[in-house]
């Protein structure tokens, strides 16, 4: 599979930014769409090392794969909140993200009339997110971090009344490199490999991507 992204990170005052961030996922190459999702947020930052972020994420995911596991196109919507706690040691940064999703997902039934699916209501789900991603500087120029190594993970836990009888619902391993061209625009080239779990404890999904992602850092206000 493989994937495109853009992060923006828009800084509005010294604490305050608004970040902006879209996908795209293809599976079978790019044969079938798998995924996209936008998500805008609004982050402040409470201390040098911690930011604080309130979002919406929309998303649609496609019918694909061999086997799918949805019947149409489905939506699912989030609102969610988050904290980014980041620290570094020599050469290395260290980036722990906990996020609280509060998703609501569309649930597809098939009409007796048509005999096809259609998006019959939304059910609501409470998902919490636990990414660590650690960066290595490879080269730097004056002082300046330029290549750069990423990898971490991601664990995706259900929680809550309507979280089913799996505690997991994704995973994530993530390995990569990144470049910084300035202070204002980076591009990474990530592997994910994914895997999703069903209510039964089993894997029934497993995803390895590419990943190419753009990321922009602007000041708008004035110092």
């Amino acid at each position: 599979m493989y994937g495109f992204s853009y992060v923006g990170k828009n800084m509005l005052t010294t604490k305050t930014s608004f970040t902006f961030e879209g996908s795209m996922r293809y599976a079978d190459g790019f044969n079938q769409k798998q995924q996209w999702f936008v998500r805008p947020s609004i982050d402040y930052q409470f201390a040098k090392k911690f930011v604080g972020s309130i979002g919406f994420t929309q998303y649609k995911t496609y019918v694909y794969g061999e086997v799918p596991l949805n019947k149409i196109d489905s939506p699912e919507s989030h609102v969610w909140i988050q904290g980014t706690y980041t620290h570094t040691s020599g050469n290395f940064k260290f980036v722990h993200r906990l996020r609280d999703e509060n998703r609501f997902v569309g649930i597809a039934i098939k009409d007796p009339v048509t005999n096809e699916y259609e998006i019959d209501r939304y059910d609501y789900r409470n998902r919490v997110r636990y990414m660590f991603l650690a960066n290595y500087a490879i080269t730097k120029e004056n002082e300046k971090t330029k290549l750069f190594g990423v990898v971490g993970d991601e664990a995706f836990l259900n929680i809550g009344a309507n979280a089913g009888k799996t505690l997991f619902n994704q995973n994530r391993i993530i390995a990569g490199l990144g470049y910084n061209f300035n202070p204002h625009h980076q591009v990474q080239l990530n592997y994910i490999h994914q895997q999703i779990w069903n209510f039964g404890n089993t894997i029934q999904e497993t995803n390895p991507t590419v990943r190419l992602t753009y990321v922009t850092n602007l000041d708008f206000y004035k110092k």
